[in-house]
């Protein structure tokens, strides 16, 4: 299995208004994406990639100029990518030649979702009927409004029709409502510790997040770009929280115990971090900081929180919402995620069955929460590829 190489972000500026569930338009939306092997003279071995809440374009290959905090920052990721780390994709393990989305047949497209901070239109844009950030005054979007906007930018590259779209968490959600809002463009789709809505348990905990974001007084409101002040205490905490929720007990057991950092006993301290685990945790707070805004963060959370495809397409039936479904679907859940269990997996596998509809459901037994989906690379690579030689083959 091969490297895709150097890679360089690349921007297209759509031309059409983006109209959005709240009723209201974004115009002049720009799209940040990036492209990895050939597009076929048929225009037909396109695979859309779709990132979840903190990804972004570079979902593979190494960035020509290292950003200074990476997106593959995840549990473990320092011990497995070393110092090439930063400059890496954050699903470089899955796309590439020979890898489980293969550069060799499929030309792989990646793009930063809408309300995003890595290049695509989000708060800290500039608003072109003020001249300044949006900021709050950005419209709240839903993870239908993303997939419109996706959907907008293909349309300007000229495919029309997708034959995969794979994601991760909320980059699952995303194949999903590509697969319900356009059935006739997507002939499969690859859901990966996913749901078709997020259960109360993850709602409040991103209702937590957002609250540490709010409450730091140097979020002004969403208003505190060019300020010199940002919410970086509140944006750490919420990436503590969210941070814990991707992990599992025995993970966080394994890893770090109750072993102290410093010293080889106590410090009677409460400002300074006593044991490994609150360490780390300081550690993925500063480097979120770094690299990613609070505002997007706050868009982002929200939108997967909506997301509801019983609600949203099925008058609260998931059979219903998934009844005009046409695309081959893949699900792979693992045993220790709590925040997107295998039970939701199961319930699309259910309701897919039930309707007839062509659907693979795998579980994974791996210890390491959420964030397998991004760690458990090996062990989802055959099934991805067994699952997409079935369609070439037929």
């Amino acid at each position: 299995m091969g490297s895709i190489g150097f890679v360089e972000t690349q921007y297209l500026d759509l031309h059409g208004p983006i109209r959005l569930d709240s009723g209201r338009e974004l115009r002049g939306v720009r799209v940040a994406y990036e492209t990895y092997g050939t597009l076929s003279p048929e225009r037909d071995n396109v695979i859309l990639v779709c990132h979840a809440l903190s990804g972004n374009a570079h979902a593979a290959g190494s960035a020509k100029t290292a950003p200074e905090a990476s997106a593959r920052d995840g549990f473990g990721a320092e011990d497995r990518d070393g110092a090439q780390g930063k400059g890496l994709g954050w699903w470089d393990g899955m796309i590439g030649p020979g890898k489980a989305f293969d550069t060799d047949q499929y030309f792989v497209v990646c793009t930063n979702l809408l309300g995003g901070c890595d290049g695509t239109t989000g708060p800290s844009t500039i608003d072109p009927a003020t001249g300044r950030p949006y900021g709050s005054d950005f419209p709240v979007v839903t993870v239908a409004d993303m997939v419109r906007t996706e959907r907008a930018f293909l349309d300007a590259l000229g495919i029309e029709r997708l034959a995969v779209v794979a994601g991760g968490s909320l980059g699952g959600m995303q194949a999903l409502e590509w697969a319900v809002q356009y059935p006739g463009q997507v002939d499969s789709i690859v859901v990966i510790a996913s749901t078709h809505a997020l259960h109360p348990q993850g709602l409040a905990w991103n209702a937590i997040a957002r609250e540490s974001i709010m409450r730091d007084p140097d979020w002004q409101g969403g208003h505190y770009y060019g300020t010199g002040r940002k919410p970086d205490a509140g944006m750490g905490v919420a990436r503590m929280v969210g941070h814990v929720t991707y992990l599992s007990g025995p993970a966080l057991t394994d890893k770090f115990g109750r072993r102290l950092q410093f010293a080889d006993d106590i410090r009677h301290t409460i400002v300074e971090p006593e044991f490994e685990v609150e360490s780390y945790l300081r550690h993925q707070a500063d480097s979120f900081v770094k690299r990613f805004d609070a505002n997007s963060y706050l868009y982002i959370s929200r939108a997967l929180t909506y997301f509801d495809l019983a609600r949203e397409h099925g008058g609260g039936s998931l059979e219903k919402a998934l009844e005009n479904i046409r695309a081959r679907t893949l699900l792979i859940s693992f045993s220790s995620d709590w925040l997107y269990p295998p039970e939701a997996s199961n319930e699309i596998a259910a309701a897919l069955t039930n309707l007839g509809k062509p659907v693979e459901n795998h579980l994974i037994d791996a210890p390491y929460g959420h964030d397998c989906f991004l760690l458990e690379e090996a062990r989802q690579t055959p099934l991805i590829r067994d699952f997409l030689a079935r369609k070439m083959a037929s």
